[in-house]
């Protein structure tokens, strides 16, 4: 019983000591861009696979979110788009670049003024 009655008491002293923590707070922006094409042509199959690549994908949002200024990150990606592609000029035939259109990203950065960031102050 003796214990019982310590560890409520000790809980209570922690939480009468340690001041409530802010969660932190995030601004949400989406943007909609398209992709580059590859740089080389590849088959028609080859080229939408090169295009829709979850990696491709990822790189791109990143890009789109930094774009945004300093301290923007993907958040989620909403939609992968539509693919688009155009044939090469000049190469084999059937050959062609592919790229994402319409790309739907959530970014999202720390609101200014939560967890300490007020603007202007060290």
């Amino acid at each position: 019983m003796n214990i019982q009655i310590l560890s409520v008491v000790a809980g209570l002293s922690v939480a009468l000591v340690c001041p409530p923590v802010a969660a932190t707070e995030y601004v949400y922006r989406e943007l909609m861009a398209n992709t580059l094409p590859a740089s080389q042509c590849d088959s028609a199959d080859k080229a939408v696979a090169n295009a829709t690549k979850k990696y491709t994908l990822a790189r791109y949002s990143k890009k789109f979110c930094h774009s945004q200024g300093y301290g923007w990150h993907v958040n989620t990606i909403k939609d992968t788009g539509k693919t688009a592609c155009t044939p090469c000029v000049g190469g084999q035939s059937g050959s062609q670049t592919c790229h994402q259109e319409d790309v739907v990203v959530v970014c999202q950065r720390i609101k200014p003024g939560t967890v300490g960031l007020l603007p202007g102050k060290g």
